[in-house]
């Protein structure tokens, strides 16, 4: 197994892995939530040929997003929210004799949602998420991988549930200098027809996404890092009616800086600003990010 430099084993396993996206609606976006814009630096900064492990996670952010991108990527100050949610995730890291140079996990996530808009509000627990990730680490610097989930269709309210499966999937990488690292992901996320008794059937439009972060490790305790995430989202298809809805494609990239604290050899906690640069036919971003991680 590869030891890191600055701290050994305990500080490569408490950077975890993998997260999940809730995907709310199938027409339109409740708010701009870019698929896996949650994950924080050295996400995929995973060890091979280890003893198995377990880690629990919880992220969270809220968006405040007072404008939205229209069709022809204006903004425009109208249709806004304010959001909040949160993934709960347990992990089981584990490597195979058989299958030796190799890491594997298998992850469940719970979502959690909370959304004001317009005078009204909803909230609840949202569809669960669960899939296995695998790595392996082409040299002692780099880790290599790929990641599946499968979502249900269904939280606790008709507000936070999809109402259609969907897959979520991604090459992961990271890389690592003595002072700097880089890392993220690259997918897409597809889901099966949505059907709802009484109402048109539709094909959830396939969603795009890469996410990036470049850290500096400044101290043992401290890393600020620069946060870069792109979407893109083709329409949403009328089953019923044959044909595609209007506006329902969407684009947003989104950056800004975050830092990361690893407070222990079992514990670490990120937190990150992050807004819109470009978008289309969608909520700007304008949100923060917070992620603690208990190793055991």
């Amino acid at each position: 197994m590869y030891l890191t430099e600055r701290s050994g084993w305990p500080r490569t396993m408490r950077r975890l892995a993998t997260a999940g996206i809730m995907l709310l609606g199938t027409t339109k976006a409740h708010a701009s939530d870019i698929t896996l814009g949650i994950i924080g630096p050295h996400e995929y900064d995973l060890p091979v040929d280890f003893q198995p492990f377990n880690v629990l996670v919880q992220y969270g952010d809220g968006n405040a997003a007072g404008s939205t991108y229209n069709s022809l990527g204006q903004r425009r100050a109208e249709g806004g929210s304010h959001t909040w949610s949160g993934l709960t995730k347990y992990v089981h890291f584990r490597s195979f004799e058989a299958i030796p140079h190799v890491g594997f996990a298998f992850e469940l996530i719970q979502g959690e949602s909370y959304t004001l808009a317009n005078g009204t509000s909803s909230g609840g627990l949202g569809p669960t998420i669960v899939g296995p990730a695998a790595w392996f680490k082409p040299n002692a610097h780099s880790t290599f991988g790929f990641q599946t989930f499968m979502q249900t269709p269904l939280g606790t309210r008709t507000a936070t549930s999809p109402e259609y499966w969907s897959n979520i999937s991604s090459f992961i990488f990271d890389y690592e200098w003595k002072h700097f690292s880089f890392d993220g992901d690259a997918g897409t996320v597809t889901g099966s027809t949505r059907h709802v008794k009484g109402q048109h059937s539709y094909d959830p439009g396939v969603v795009f996404y890469t996410n990036l972060r470049f850290s500096w490790k400044a101290t043992k305790l401290i890393e600020p890092f620069f946060a870069f995430d792109w979407q893109n989202v083709t329409g949403t298809y009328d089953h019923t009616a044959g044909r595609d809805l209007d506006d329902s494609n969407s684009r947003e990239v989104a950056m800004g800086p975050g830092l990361m604290f690893n407070i222990s050899q079992h514990l670490s906690f990120t937190t990150r600003y992050q807004h819109s640069v470009e978008g289309r036919n969608t909520p700007e971003s304008n949100a923060y990010y917070v992620k603690f991680v208990y190793l055991w």
